[in-house]
Protein backbone atom coordinates (compact mmCIF):
# COMPACT_ATOMS: atom_id res chain seq x y z
CA UNK A 1 0.00 0.00 0.00
CA UNK A 2 1.04 3.21 -0.74
CA UNK A 3 2.42 5.84 1.56
CA UNK A 4 0.80 9.26 1.35
CA UNK A 5 2.41 12.69 2.18
CA UNK A 6 1.67 16.54 1.14
CA UNK A 7 4.92 17.11 -0.35
CA UNK A 8 7.78 14.71 -1.38
CA UNK A 9 11.06 15.45 -1.33
CA UNK A 10 13.39 13.24 -4.20
CA UNK A 11 17.18 13.99 -2.64
CA UNK A 12 18.47 13.98 1.21
CA UNK A 13 21.22 16.87 0.98
CA UNK A 14 21.50 19.80 1.98
CA UNK A 15 18.62 21.48 -0.37
CA UNK A 16 16.09 18.60 -0.17
CA UNK A 17 16.77 18.58 4.30
CA UNK A 18 16.76 22.37 4.57
CA UNK A 19 13.25 22.52 2.25
CA UNK A 20 11.57 19.97 3.94
CA UNK A 21 12.09 20.91 7.34
CA UNK A 22 10.73 24.48 6.91
CA UNK A 23 7.80 23.08 4.72
CA UNK A 24 7.27 20.40 7.44
CA UNK A 25 6.02 23.27 9.34
CA UNK A 26 2.61 23.17 7.84
CA UNK A 27 2.68 19.86 5.50
CA UNK A 28 3.60 16.50 6.04
CA UNK A 29 6.63 15.95 4.28
CA UNK A 30 8.72 12.69 3.45
CA UNK A 31 12.16 13.08 2.07
CA UNK A 32 13.42 10.12 0.29
CA UNK A 33 17.46 9.54 -0.52
CA UNK A 34 18.79 7.17 -2.86
CA UNK A 35 21.90 6.48 -0.55
CA UNK A 36 22.10 4.56 2.85
CA UNK A 37 22.85 7.66 4.59
CA UNK A 38 21.62 11.92 4.17
CA UNK A 39 24.02 14.58 2.51
CA UNK A 40 26.38 11.14 0.98
CA UNK A 41 27.31 13.07 -2.15
CA UNK A 42 27.77 16.69 -2.96
CA UNK A 43 26.94 17.96 0.50
CA UNK A 44 29.11 15.76 2.27
CA UNK A 45 31.84 16.91 0.10
CA UNK A 46 32.06 20.11 0.01
CA UNK A 47 34.92 22.35 1.93
CA UNK A 48 32.07 24.00 4.00
CA UNK A 49 33.16 27.70 3.72
CA UNK A 50 30.71 30.71 3.91
CA UNK A 51 31.84 33.23 2.10
CA UNK A 52 31.65 35.81 -1.07
CA UNK A 53 34.14 35.23 -3.62
CA UNK A 54 31.75 32.89 -4.56
CA UNK A 55 29.24 33.17 -7.76
CA UNK A 56 27.43 36.04 -8.47
CA UNK A 57 25.34 38.80 -7.26
CA UNK A 58 22.60 36.72 -6.83
CA UNK A 59 24.79 33.92 -4.92
CA UNK A 60 26.02 36.61 -2.99
CA UNK A 61 22.64 38.23 -2.10
CA UNK A 62 21.38 34.41 -1.15
CA UNK A 63 25.01 34.00 1.37
CA UNK A 64 24.59 37.53 2.92
CA UNK A 65 20.90 36.92 3.98
CA UNK A 66 22.04 32.98 5.20
CA UNK A 67 24.76 34.70 7.26
CA UNK A 68 22.15 34.94 10.28
CA UNK A 69 21.27 31.42 10.86
CA UNK A 70 24.70 30.14 11.14
CA UNK A 71 25.81 33.35 13.16
CA UNK A 72 22.65 32.44 15.85
CA UNK A 73 21.38 28.99 14.91
CA UNK A 74 17.81 27.70 15.86
CA UNK A 75 18.06 25.97 19.25
CA UNK A 76 17.27 22.70 17.87
CA UNK A 77 20.07 22.52 15.72
CA UNK A 78 22.36 22.07 19.36
CA UNK A 79 25.00 24.65 19.29
CA UNK A 80 27.46 26.12 17.10
CA UNK A 81 26.93 25.53 12.94
CA UNK A 82 30.33 27.46 12.08
CA UNK A 83 33.75 28.97 13.46
CA UNK A 84 35.38 32.48 12.58
CA UNK A 85 37.98 31.43 9.45
CA UNK A 86 39.17 34.22 7.08
CA UNK A 87 39.21 33.81 3.69
CA UNK A 88 42.10 35.68 1.66
CA UNK A 89 41.81 36.26 -2.08
CA UNK A 90 45.53 36.56 -3.54
CA UNK A 91 46.45 37.77 -7.05
CA UNK A 92 50.31 37.88 -9.04
CA UNK A 93 50.97 42.05 -10.38
CA UNK A 94 49.12 40.86 -13.35
CA UNK A 95 46.28 39.73 -12.14
CA UNK A 96 45.74 42.95 -10.22
CA UNK A 97 42.70 44.21 -12.99
CA UNK A 98 40.91 40.68 -12.17
CA UNK A 99 41.26 40.93 -8.29
CA UNK A 100 40.23 44.74 -8.32
CA UNK A 101 36.83 43.69 -10.38
CA UNK A 102 36.34 41.20 -7.12
CA UNK A 103 36.58 43.25 -4.81
CA UNK A 104 34.15 45.66 -6.36
CA UNK A 105 31.65 43.08 -6.82
CA UNK A 106 31.83 41.47 -3.31
CA UNK A 107 32.20 44.95 -1.27
CA UNK A 108 28.44 45.29 -0.72
CA UNK A 109 28.33 42.64 0.97
CA UNK A 110 31.18 41.96 3.21
CA UNK A 111 34.27 44.29 4.37
CA UNK A 112 37.44 43.84 2.49
CA UNK A 113 41.03 44.93 3.50
CA UNK A 114 42.77 45.31 0.86
CA UNK A 115 46.33 43.76 1.19
CA UNK A 116 49.98 44.02 -0.57
CA UNK A 117 52.92 41.61 -0.17
CA UNK A 118 53.44 42.31 3.08
CA UNK A 119 50.39 42.02 4.28
CA UNK A 120 49.50 38.40 3.03
CA UNK A 121 52.48 37.28 4.16
CA UNK A 122 50.99 38.63 7.82
CA UNK A 123 47.57 36.65 6.95
CA UNK A 124 49.10 33.67 5.39
CA UNK A 125 52.60 32.57 6.52
CA UNK A 126 52.92 29.78 3.81
CA UNK A 127 52.11 32.02 0.96
CA UNK A 128 54.83 33.12 -1.01
CA UNK A 129 54.69 36.40 -1.95
CA UNK A 130 56.39 39.20 -4.26
CA UNK A 131 58.04 39.43 -7.68
CA UNK A 132 56.71 36.57 -10.09
CA UNK A 133 54.21 35.13 -7.01
CA UNK A 134 51.49 36.86 -5.20
CA UNK A 135 51.52 40.44 -4.66
CA UNK A 136 47.89 41.74 -3.78
CA UNK A 137 45.20 40.47 -2.08
CA UNK A 138 41.83 40.94 -0.37
CA UNK A 139 40.92 39.72 2.94
CA UNK A 140 37.54 38.52 4.63
CA UNK A 141 38.32 39.05 8.20
CA UNK A 142 34.57 37.44 9.17
CA UNK A 143 34.58 34.10 7.13
CA UNK A 144 33.10 31.01 8.56
CA UNK A 145 33.90 27.42 8.29
CA UNK A 146 30.93 25.49 8.31
CA UNK A 147 30.10 22.44 10.21
CA UNK A 148 28.08 20.98 7.49
CA UNK A 149 27.28 17.19 9.07
CA UNK A 150 25.77 19.21 11.84
CA UNK A 151 23.66 21.29 9.21
CA UNK A 152 22.58 18.24 7.97
CA UNK A 153 21.76 16.80 10.94
CA UNK A 154 20.07 19.75 12.14
CA UNK A 155 17.62 20.06 8.81
CA UNK A 156 16.82 16.07 9.44
CA UNK A 157 15.67 16.70 13.48
CA UNK A 158 13.81 20.01 12.45
CA UNK A 159 11.70 17.83 9.64
CA UNK A 160 11.75 14.91 11.96
CA UNK A 161 10.24 16.75 14.98
CA UNK A 162 7.49 18.41 12.53
CA UNK A 163 6.43 14.66 12.07
CA UNK A 164 8.37 14.83 8.45
CA UNK A 165 10.40 11.53 7.84
CA UNK A 166 13.67 10.40 5.91
CA UNK A 167 13.67 7.36 4.36
CA UNK A 168 17.19 6.66 3.20
CA UNK A 169 18.18 3.76 0.71
CA UNK A 170 15.17 4.73 -1.36
CA UNK A 171 16.50 5.43 -5.13
CA UNK A 172 13.21 6.52 -7.16
CA UNK A 173 12.93 3.56 -10.05
CA UNK A 174 9.67 4.98 -11.12
CA UNK A 175 7.19 8.27 -11.32
CA UNK A 176 4.05 8.31 -12.44
CA UNK A 177 0.79 10.80 -12.42
CA UNK A 178 -2.11 9.18 -10.83
CA UNK A 179 -4.79 11.39 -10.84
CA UNK A 180 -4.03 14.84 -9.13
CA UNK A 181 -0.94 12.76 -7.22
CA UNK A 182 2.25 11.19 -8.10
CA UNK A 183 3.23 7.79 -7.60
CA UNK A 184 6.89 7.30 -7.01
CA UNK A 185 8.14 3.90 -6.97
CA UNK A 186 11.64 2.85 -5.26
CA UNK A 187 14.02 0.33 -6.35
CA UNK A 188 12.65 -1.38 -2.84
CA UNK A 189 9.03 -1.79 -4.35
CA UNK A 190 7.95 1.10 -1.91
CA UNK A 191 5.58 3.14 -3.16
CA UNK A 192 5.03 7.17 -2.43
CA UNK A 193 2.18 9.45 -3.11
CA UNK A 194 1.99 12.91 -3.05
CA UNK A 195 0.68 16.31 -4.73
CA UNK A 196 3.89 17.87 -4.95
CA UNK A 197 7.38 16.83 -5.24
CA UNK A 198 10.37 18.68 -5.02
CA UNK A 199 13.31 17.59 -7.41
CA UNK A 200 16.06 18.53 -5.08
CA UNK A 201 18.44 15.27 -6.44
CA UNK A 202 21.39 17.34 -6.97
CA UNK A 203 23.92 15.60 -9.97
CA UNK A 204 20.43 13.43 -10.54
CA UNK A 205 18.01 16.07 -10.72
CA UNK A 206 17.29 16.13 -14.93
CA UNK A 207 17.15 12.46 -14.62
CA UNK A 208 14.47 12.23 -11.94
CA UNK A 209 12.38 15.00 -14.32
CA UNK A 210 12.88 12.20 -17.24
CA UNK A 211 11.06 9.85 -14.97
CA UNK A 212 8.31 12.28 -13.94
CA UNK A 213 8.32 12.89 -18.01
CA UNK A 214 9.03 16.82 -17.24
CA UNK A 215 11.81 18.29 -19.31
CA UNK A 216 14.72 18.52 -18.47
CA UNK A 217 17.18 21.86 -17.62
CA UNK A 218 19.91 20.79 -18.75
CA UNK A 219 22.35 20.28 -15.59
CA UNK A 220 25.84 19.43 -15.58
CA UNK A 221 27.80 17.87 -12.73
CA UNK A 222 30.98 18.58 -12.38
CA UNK A 223 34.05 16.86 -10.44
CA UNK A 224 36.07 18.98 -7.98
CA UNK A 225 39.01 17.13 -5.89
CA UNK A 226 40.12 17.72 -2.40
CA UNK A 227 43.53 16.42 -0.94
CA UNK A 228 44.36 16.61 3.03
CA UNK A 229 48.12 16.34 3.84
CA UNK A 230 50.11 17.53 6.94
CA UNK A 231 50.82 20.78 8.00
CA UNK A 232 54.42 22.19 8.19
CA UNK A 233 56.55 21.69 11.58
CA UNK A 234 55.69 24.67 13.78
CA UNK A 235 52.84 25.69 11.24
CA UNK A 236 49.96 27.64 13.59
CA UNK A 237 46.95 26.36 11.96
CA UNK A 238 44.64 28.54 13.81
CA UNK A 239 46.05 31.23 12.10
CA UNK A 240 45.60 29.63 8.39
CA UNK A 241 43.02 31.54 6.20
CA UNK A 242 41.27 29.87 3.47
CA UNK A 243 42.82 31.15 0.88
CA UNK A 244 42.32 31.04 -2.89
CA UNK A 245 44.04 32.22 -6.07
CA UNK A 246 41.81 35.13 -7.79
CA UNK A 247 41.49 32.60 -11.00
CA UNK A 248 40.36 28.91 -10.50
CA UNK A 249 43.70 27.81 -9.54
CA UNK A 250 44.17 26.67 -6.34
CA UNK A 251 42.41 27.08 -2.73
CA UNK A 252 43.27 25.62 0.69
CA UNK A 253 42.59 25.66 4.52
CA UNK A 254 42.93 24.13 7.51
CA UNK A 255 41.10 20.71 8.49
CA UNK A 256 41.09 19.32 11.39
CA UNK A 257 45.12 18.88 12.23
CA UNK A 258 45.86 19.29 8.77
CA UNK A 259 45.89 21.08 5.50
CA UNK A 260 43.23 20.98 3.03
CA UNK A 261 43.87 22.03 -0.81
CA UNK A 262 41.95 21.83 -4.05
CA UNK A 263 42.53 22.83 -7.39
CA UNK A 264 39.50 24.08 -8.17
CA UNK A 265 39.00 21.61 -10.92
CA UNK A 266 35.48 21.56 -12.85
CA UNK A 267 35.36 18.28 -14.68
CA UNK A 268 32.21 17.85 -16.60
CA UNK A 269 30.81 14.02 -15.63
CA UNK A 270 28.08 11.70 -15.37
CA UNK A 271 25.87 11.68 -12.24
CA UNK A 272 28.20 9.38 -9.95
CA UNK A 273 29.74 8.70 -6.36
CA UNK A 274 32.93 10.93 -7.69
CA UNK A 275 36.34 9.81 -6.80
CA UNK A 276 39.93 11.93 -6.77
CA UNK A 277 41.55 11.19 -9.83
CA UNK A 278 45.62 10.66 -10.09
CA UNK A 279 45.52 13.60 -12.07
CA UNK A 280 43.77 16.44 -9.94
CA UNK A 281 45.45 15.02 -6.95
CA UNK A 282 48.61 15.54 -8.74
CA UNK A 283 48.11 19.03 -9.71
CA UNK A 284 46.66 19.92 -6.34
CA UNK A 285 50.08 19.07 -4.63
CA UNK A 286 51.99 21.05 -7.50
CA UNK A 287 50.31 24.02 -7.21
CA UNK A 288 50.42 23.64 -3.36
CA UNK A 289 54.04 23.58 -3.73
CA UNK A 290 53.68 26.29 -6.77
CA UNK A 291 52.08 28.83 -4.99
CA UNK A 292 52.99 28.23 -0.92
CA UNK A 293 56.05 27.10 0.64
CA UNK A 294 54.27 24.08 1.95
CA UNK A 295 55.44 20.64 1.18
CA UNK A 296 52.62 18.19 0.09
CA UNK A 297 54.37 14.62 1.05
CA UNK A 298 51.72 11.59 1.72
CA UNK A 299 48.26 12.62 1.32
CA UNK A 300 46.37 11.25 4.69
CA UNK A 301 42.53 11.62 2.35
CA UNK A 302 41.26 12.48 -0.84
CA UNK A 303 38.25 13.01 -1.98
CA UNK A 304 35.79 14.69 -4.87
CA UNK A 305 32.50 15.63 -4.92
CA UNK A 306 30.19 16.52 -7.60
CA UNK A 307 29.03 20.41 -8.21
CA UNK A 308 25.83 20.86 -10.19
CA UNK A 309 25.75 23.68 -12.39
CA UNK A 310 22.29 25.19 -14.58
CA UNK A 311 23.56 26.66 -18.18
CA UNK A 312 23.51 30.01 -16.44
CA UNK A 313 24.90 28.69 -12.85
CA UNK A 314 22.39 30.24 -10.92
CA UNK A 315 19.78 27.75 -9.32
CA UNK A 316 16.22 26.58 -10.20
CA UNK A 317 13.99 27.08 -8.15
CA UNK A 318 10.05 26.72 -8.60
CA UNK A 319 7.23 24.71 -10.55
CA UNK A 320 8.12 23.34 -13.48
CA UNK A 321 5.91 25.06 -16.43
CA UNK A 322 5.48 21.68 -18.13
CA UNK A 323 3.85 19.35 -15.64
CA UNK A 324 1.83 20.24 -12.62
CA UNK A 325 3.18 19.46 -8.89
CA UNK A 326 6.41 19.46 -10.00
CA UNK A 327 8.77 21.66 -8.44
CA UNK A 328 12.47 22.15 -9.31
CA UNK A 329 15.33 22.58 -6.53
CA UNK A 330 18.60 22.11 -8.33
CA UNK A 331 21.80 23.95 -9.40
CA UNK A 332 23.49 25.09 -6.24
CA UNK A 333 27.28 24.37 -7.81
CA UNK A 334 29.21 24.68 -4.90
CA UNK A 335 26.68 27.07 -2.56
CA UNK A 336 24.43 25.13 -1.20
CA UNK A 337 25.37 24.67 2.17
CA UNK A 338 26.04 28.52 2.53
CA UNK A 339 22.75 29.70 0.58
CA UNK A 340 20.61 26.64 2.31
CA UNK A 341 19.12 28.91 5.28
CA UNK A 342 17.32 31.19 2.45
CA UNK A 343 16.78 28.96 -0.06
CA UNK A 344 14.67 26.76 2.04
CA UNK A 345 12.67 29.68 2.38
CA UNK A 346 12.26 30.54 -0.95
CA UNK A 347 11.32 27.02 -2.10
CA UNK A 348 8.65 27.26 1.01
CA UNK A 349 6.98 30.52 -0.33
CA UNK A 350 6.94 29.14 -3.93
CA UNK A 351 5.18 26.00 -2.74
CA UNK A 352 2.91 27.17 0.32
CA UNK A 353 2.51 30.27 -0.29
CA UNK A 354 4.68 32.13 2.31
CA UNK A 355 5.99 35.50 1.66
CA UNK A 356 8.85 36.21 -0.51
CA UNK A 357 12.18 36.36 2.14
CA UNK A 358 14.40 38.16 -0.27
CA UNK A 359 13.72 41.62 -2.00
CA UNK A 360 16.94 41.63 -3.45
CA UNK A 361 16.70 38.62 -5.03
CA UNK A 362 13.43 38.27 -8.11
CA UNK A 363 11.64 35.31 -7.96
CA UNK A 364 12.58 35.28 -12.16
CA UNK A 365 16.01 35.27 -11.45
CA UNK A 366 15.65 31.46 -9.87
CA UNK A 367 12.59 30.00 -11.99
CA UNK A 368 13.33 27.24 -14.15
CA UNK A 369 10.95 28.88 -16.54
CA UNK A 370 13.92 30.57 -18.03
CA UNK A 371 15.19 27.50 -19.45
CA UNK A 372 12.10 25.78 -20.71
CA UNK A 373 11.12 28.97 -22.99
Amino acid sequence: MAETSDILVIGGGVAGLSAAAVLSENARVTVLEAEEQIGFHASGRSATLLHYALGDRLVRALTLASRPFFDDPPEEFGGALAFPMPVLVHARAEERAALDVLADDIAPFAKLERLDAAGLAYWCPVLRTGTGASEHGLVDAHGLKLDGHALLQGYARRLQHHGGDVRTGARVAAIERDGKDWAVATERGDCFLSPIIVNAAGAWADAIARLAGVAPIELVPKRRTIIVFDAPAGLDLQRLPFAKTVGDELYFGREGGRVFASPMDEVPTDPSDAQAEEYEMALAAFRVEEQTTMTVGRIAHRWAGLRTFTPDRRPAVGFAPDVEGFFWLAGQGGFGLQTSPVMARIAASLIAGAAWPLAEVLQAELSPDRFLR
